[in-house]
């Protein structure tokens, strides 16, 4: 559930800027502000910053290993042709 603190704490936020008149509705403005977040940002397919800095570090690791190999590939090639 902590990938959903920063929905709770906006979902709050627009509740607690609500005007006079409808702070009795509070709580039950709070739920669909929540709701209507939550529906939405499922819609964008989003990853936690965890998840993206783990495949950021793995595309890393496989770019540096492309690289090595380009360079032994090359270096053969080199190496037959000569």
């Amino acid at each position: 559930m902590n990938e959903f603190k920063g929905i709770e704490e906006l979902a709050e936020r627009l509740a607690a800027i609500l005007p006079p008149g409808l702070r009795s509705l509070r709580a039950e403005l709070e739920d669909n502000f929540r709701a209507v977040l939550r529906a939405n940002l499922e819609r964008w397919d989003l990853v936690s910053r965890e998840r993206f800095d783990v495949q950021a570090e793995v595309l890393a690791r496989t770019q540096k290993r492309l690289r090595d190999l380009e360079a032994r590939l090359e270096a053969l090639e080199k190496q037959q042709k000569a």
